[in-house]
């Protein structure tokens, strides 16, 4: 990964799993450990793919541009990967259309599980997320955001 930040979000969260990881093993306090991570992760996904599009247009257009970029780019929420792959179309129809074929089935289902998640964590619901389930979510996630990055960053 050639963004710097995302490279510094993704060291700290990693190091929060491994703490939680650490904990003794009491499945309650490891269910609210998945809970936060999930909230965690979404929020990485979410500022990742700003960050990966915005260095972008750091780099290939000028000031001005790459400043309309960002100020459009802050309403960027939610990332399921539809949102996802219509903001890589907006960049390059061919961008969309790869990173949509790239993540049809479990890295699509990862991240709208992962999206879903923290938004009924937010609004109180019950959610069935587990450590090793966020961890594979996780995981996945990481995989989509390295064909965003492959696309910036050739």
């Amino acid at each position: 990964m050639k963004c710097h930040s995302v490279q510094q979000s993704k060291q700290k969260l990693d190091s929060i799993f491994k703490l939680v990881e650490s904990l003794p093993d009491d499945p309650e306090t490891k269910a609210h450990w998945a809970r936060y991570l999930c909230v965690l992760v979404s929020g990485f996904i979410e500022n990742s793919v700003r960050s990966l599009y915005i260095q972008y247009a750091q780099n290939k257009s000028a000031p001005y541009v790459s400043a309309y970029v960002a100020r459009n780019l802050g309403q960027f929420q939610n990332p399921k990967m539809q949102n996802i792959v219509n903001l890589a179309h907006s960049f390059s129809p061919a961008w969309g259309k790869e990173l949509k074929d790239a993540t049809d089935g479990e890295l699509k289902d990862a991240i709208d599980t992962v999206v879903s998640n923290k938004n009924n964590i937010a609004h109180g619901k019950d959610v069935q997320i587990t450590l090793i389930g966020i961890k594979n979510y996780y995981a996945r996630a990481w995989k989509v955001l390295g064909i965003i990055d492959n696309h910036c960053n050739p």
